[in-house]
């Protein structure tokens, strides 16, 4: 029976979980090797280090609902959720 362990992200140096799950899921695929970076570092890493945009909440315009969008709205410009702006194209 494995036990959750307290590893050290070789990246930031911040203590991380290794957990007990996640170990027997290594040990499956035959993963031998301990994670060496933090789930943070790890993500920032397959996305290459490229930039990740924020996204800003706002209320739709069309359907009132919420829509996530890259650009901080303004109160003088509609806001459309995917749904609304792909049948407004």
């Amino acid at each position: 029976m494995t036990q959750d362990k307290t590893l050290t992200c070789k990246e930031c140096g911040c203590e991380f979980i290794f957990s007990a799950s996640e170990q027997e899921f290594y040990a499956e695929k035959g993963f031998t090797n301990e994670p060496q970076r933090c789930k943070p570092c790890r993500q920032a890493r397959k996305n290459g280090g490229a930039y990740q945009r924020e996204m800003f909440t706002a209320v739709c315009s069309s359907c009132g609902g919420e829509a996530k969008v890259p650009f901080q709205p303004r109160e003088d410009r509609p806001v459309y959720c995917s749904d609304c702006f792909s049948r407004q194209r």
